[in-house]
């Protein structure tokens, strides 16, 4: 009981001391030496809602400029020479009598009834993008894009609208180039695609689903290289080869739009892509590699058409199991035989000879017939076509003149 009783005035003295420090009693306060972090004149100390110190604002714009890397760099520099394509083309379609399929096996009938079918044209709008490849208003797209179109607008990042002229489109490689009047247009830096690495950024940019329109600003999508040196068969009487694959989206709308690496150089032409049965990209997405667009683009301007008649005089077919066997080579091997040479020809004066087997073709493995004919669509006529044949057991190099 003492103990408890002793204890009852601290008690209320500490009681005291609460209560007394809930009311604003002036005190003189006791002079002590400066704190070296004592707040400037006008502002309150402890104040954690505005941090102005010297770390904070370093801090601050630390974050700042790690935001600002060489993918915004890319964006901020190519932006500006990406263009937004809006065409109009005219299609023709035809309309199958109905009626006429009821008579379409009959030997007296058919002929008449398929006379009923009515043709018309429609005007069709398409989009796509492009960008500028000269200060002087050359523009490269897709031949998809823009080959048919008979009205082409290039909208630039200004918000100006220019008419367009098509100069040429090559339908196998899928490459268009346009001209838009003026000079000072903001052309970009074409890198090369032999030197692209599997795994670097990836930048996408164009005008998916007509965005560009919305505030004359190209669409941004960042990803990497997934892959490279990808051949497709032909689509739609269209050559893709030595593609590049993306994992950067890619929709309708970007076809033509580059495809740049993180030194702001166009790699590629951003082409198709993948759906997997759906409607929209699933990161599956190829671009036209730029070397092969350069190639393209300066026969374009040139001449506005690429000229691919040649001939090599010889006719080949598939090598199947039964021919390999019965020419001694190994049936998994592949290759194109040859089943005809006309005399005179640029394969007669080559020394190739019926039953030779072409196993390759300037560096490139020939599996089918189809390959050869691949290989050599990349060619014109005064070109070489080197090929390694077999013959008699043995592998031959032979070098072909293409002839016009």
């Amino acid at each position: 009981m003492k103990t408890i009783n002793s204890l009852k005035p601290l008690v209320v003295i500490s009681l005291l001391n609460l209560l007394v420090g809930c009311v604003p009693v002036k005190t003189e306060p006791e002079r002590t030496e400066k704190s070296p972090v004592e707040t400037a004149p006008g502002r309150r100390s402890g104040s954690f809602a505005e941090p102005q110190s010297l770390y904070a604002q370093s801090k601050s714009d630390e974050i700042s400029n790690s935001r600002r890397n060489a993918i915004t760099q890319t964006v901020a520099s190519a932006s500006p020479g990406v263009v937004g394509i809006n065409v109009t083309e005219v299609r023709e379609y035809r309309v199958q009598d109905p009626f006429g399929m009821l008579f379409e096996d009959d030997p007296f009938f058919a002929p008449f009834m398929r006379r009923r079918g009515q043709t018309y044209k429609q005007e069709v709008k398409g989009l796509g993008s492009g960008f500028f490849i000269s200060s002087d208003g050359y523009v490269v797209t897709n031949s998809h894009v823009a080959g048919n179109a008979t009205k082409i607008v290039v909208t630039t990042t200004d918000g100006k609208q220019h008419d367009a002229k098509l100069v040429g489109a090559d339908d196998l490689t899928d490459v268009a180039l346009l001209k838009v009047e003026g000079n000072n247009y903001p052309a970009l830096k074409l890198g090369n695609s032999d030197d692209v690495i599997v795994g670097e950024w990836s930048i996408a940019i164009g005008n998916p689903f007509g965005l560009f329109e919305i505030n004359d600003k190209p669409t941004v999508t960042v990803g990497v290289i997934s892959s490279v040196g990808l051949n497709f068969p032909d689509v739609q009487n269209r050559s893709y080869r030595d593609m590049i694959q993306t994992d950067a989206s890619i929709n309708s709308g970007n076809s033509g739009g580059p495809l740049l690496n993180a030194n702001a150089e166009v790699i590629g032409v951003n082409t198709f892509i993948y759906t997997g049965g759906g409607a929209g990209s699933i990161g599956i997405g190829f671009a036209i590699p730029i070397n092969r667009v350069k190639k393209i683009v300066e026969e374009l301007k040139k001449f506005g058409k690429i000229d691919r008649s040649f001939r090599t005089g010889i006719s080949v077919q598939p090598l199947n199991a039964g021919l390999a066997r019965y020419f001694g080579m190994d049936e998994t091997q592949g290759g194109a035989v040859i089943s005809n040479v006309e005399k005179n020809s640029a394969g007669d004066k080559a020394g190739l000879k019926v039953s030779d087997i072409i196993v390759e073709a300037n560096g490139v493995k020939i599996k089918s017939d189809q390959d050869l004919i691949t290989v050599a669509r990349e060619l014109r006529a005064g070109d070489l076509l080197k090929l390694k044949i077999f013959r008699d057991k043995k592998y031959l190099d032979v070098s072909v003149r293409l002839e016009k």
